[in-house]
């Protein structure tokens, strides 16, 4: 028995060529998007603009699931995390963050990550899979089926959760386009955002496939530190990223901004000569162009051996990069009592990568 084709997270094209295969209309690719993505049908038998026949045909060969969500977590401070099971014992965790002017779902790309980054509870955890087409999407439409009962919206989604976005291309491109799409969620290329560690030929393919935000993963301010910090650097060291952020920034024809996240770590990135070596960085190769600088305050979790930075350290570093002429914010920790904040994603995953059983 064939398997059945999951219709969640099929680009319109995609589902064109489905229902062209199926003798159908182009037509009905509108029509199943907006029952799936704006009404949240689940069921081919509430379709009740298709034919029987259709539905039933639909029924026979097609499907439209969502994962298992094992457990839904409510921060104090109005954060929300969902623990999605993604079969062998993985999971997965998405987040929502609400707040005055909008409301963020943090989403992942894979199950664990490969990347290593060691400030990071997600790269503890090893690396198990890429996630599929529609394993991305339906974190995206769990959450929004949720917060419709609760009146509250999702306008901005950002791929900074679990794993890196940009060695698992196909399906987050994918995953954006629908994100884009008006007959799926009709979100602005604004508030879309891909956060990378810095894969330096994905992110030239990526400028010139989806124009979405771009966030940089960038934690130092020289080479040295960030093979510590960020071992992919040592594959593509600052000089190929800022080349690559350029490249970027005009492709397309439409202005783009890129953001350098920057996570405060006590002792180890934070001093003022550090903040003085970045803004001289990001001038030398952004001057009078769209680039801003976000400050993370680290959070901790249990195999870590970081602390976070003072908000004096913090406030100071800050002023050093906004004196320079760099637009500077710093992230307001939100949803740790749940383990839901930045850096402290880690799900459970059957590691395939061997490399969280060598960590001390």
């Amino acid at each position: 028995m064939l398997e059945k084709q999951n219709l969640l997270g099929l680009t319109q094209v995609k589902l064109k060529k489905f229902f062209s295969d199926l003798n159908e209309k182009p037509f009905r690719t509108k029509q199943i998007m907006q029952w799936i993505y704006h009404q949240g049908a689940l069921d081919f038998g509430d379709m009740h603009n298709f034919s029987k026949d259709l539905r039933q045909k639909l029924q026979a060969i097609a499907s439209i699931e969502l994962p298992e969500v094992t457990s839904i977590n409510n921060s104090k401070d109005g954060v929300i995390k969902w623990v999605i099971k993604l079969g062998e014992e993985n999971h997965i965790e998405t987040v929502y963050i609400p707040q005055k002017d909008r409301g963020t779902l943090c989403i992942s790309s894979q199950v664990g990550c490969s990347l290593a980054c060691t400030f990071c509870s997600t790269g503890y955890q090893g690396f198990n899979r890429n996630l599929q087409n529609h394993e991305i999407i339906a974190q995206v439409l769990i959450a929004q089926n949720h917060l419709k009962d609760k009146n509250k919206r999702i306008s901005n989604v950002v791929f900074m959760g679990m794993g890196e976005p940009l060695l698992n291309e196909s399906p987050v491109y994918d995953a954006c386009d629908i994100l884009l799409d008006d007959w799926a969620f009709g979100l602005s290329r604004r508030r879309v955002t891909v956060s990378s560690s810095g894969i330096v030929p994905a992110l030239k393919r990526m400028s010139d496939t989806v124009p979405v935000s771009l966030a940089i993963s960038l934690h130092a301010p020289n080479d040295e530190l960030r093979d510590i910090l960020v071992p992919i650097n040592k594959k593509y060291p600052i000089k190929e990223l800022m080349k690559a952020c350029h490249y970027y920034l005009n492709a397309g024809t439409q202005e783009r901004h890129v953001m350098f996240e920057y996570v405060m770590l006590k002792g180890v990135n934070d001093s003022i000569e550090q903040a003085q070596e970045l803004s001289k960085l990001i001038n030398f190769w952004f001057q009078g162009e769209s680039a801003k600088v976000n400050l993370i305050p680290f959070n901790p979790f249990p195999e870590t051996k970081y602390t976070t930075s003072n908000d004096i350290a913090i406030d100071k570093f800050q002023d050093i990069l906004y004196r320079s002429g760099i637009r500077t914010t710093t992230r307001r920790t939100r949803g740790d009592d749940v383990d839901a904040a930045c850096g402290q994603l880690a799900g459970k995953v059957v590691d395939k990568s061997r490399r969280s059983a060598g960590r001390d």
